[in-house]
């Protein structure tokens, strides 16, 4: 398996492994809506829009919880962009530690989510809404430094837009519409599969979640150390 692992084409590879977080982040963002107030700890933008509506007193919407998701989210991404700053693009014993490091945040958070059950504007719950922004933070910013085109992890909004605008109907050539259909249609089953454990323990999509994530860094720091193997160079005579 290992050696399947070091062979394996980086780009393609690549491409899985976020569209296994694509789909993880589906989880967590119905775990935080539904289970948390209302609040996404992956999609800063429905955040935003809760809390435009939230600051009229709209439907006695959460103001507190999209807050702190989204300073969570932002100091995520800026502790990713510093550990990164000087990397080039692609996979480092630096994502694989961050991919590492979501994965060990979203356990702790799930077993807070066993141990204290979530309840509206409580300090607990509060806590746990900031520790699950900031690992999406991590990932989304880890996942960008990736480059993986299309495949934020995060946001459906721009895949979605590149995929109608870019098809045969916009008049172009369908570019990459495989991997942007997949990636909208993983973050919906992610969704589905994140309300449904809902029914049994909001902690159960969060863990699922830290499961997949420590798979992707483990799968992707085990195919980073193969070493391409070159033919030797033959010398021609002068």
């Amino acid at each position: 398996m290992f050696k399947r692992l070091r062979s394996a084409e980086p780009a393609r590879l690549h491409l899985v492994l976020m569209l296994i977080l694509t789909f993880s982040t589906g989880v967590i963002d119905a775990v935080g809506y539904l289970g948390l107030d209302r609040v996404f700890t992956g999609n800063m933008t429905g955040n935003v829009v809760i809390l435009g509506m939230a600051l009229i007193g709209a439907d006695h919407l959460p103001v507190v919880g999209p807050v702190i998701a989204l300073v969570g989210f932002m100091l995520g991404a800026v502790i990713a962009g510093r550990i990164l700053r000087s990397e080039s693009a692609g996979w480092s014993r630096r994502t694989t530690a961050l991919f590492t490091t979501v994965g060990a945040t979203l356990t702790a958070a799930a077993v807070a989510l066993f141990v204290h059950p979530p309840r509206p504007e409580d300090l607990v719950t509060l806590a746990i809404t900031a520790a699950l922004a900031l690992a999406m933070g991590l990932q989304a910013a880890t996942a960008r430094h990736l480059s993986v085109k299309d495949v934020t992890t995060v946001v459906v909004t721009s895949t979605l837009t590149g995929l109608a605008a870019d098809s045969r109907l916009g008049g172009k050539a369908g570019a990459h519409a495989g991997r942007r259909l997949a990636a909208v249609v993983l973050i919906l089953l992610g969704a589905t599969a994140g309300a449904a454990l809902l029914h049994v323990h909001p902690g159960l999509g969060v863990l699922l979640t830290a499961v997949l994530t420590l798979g992707v860094a483990l799968v992707g720091g085990i195919a980073r150390e193969r070493i391409p193997e070159r033919a030797p160079e033959v010398a021609v005579p002068a």
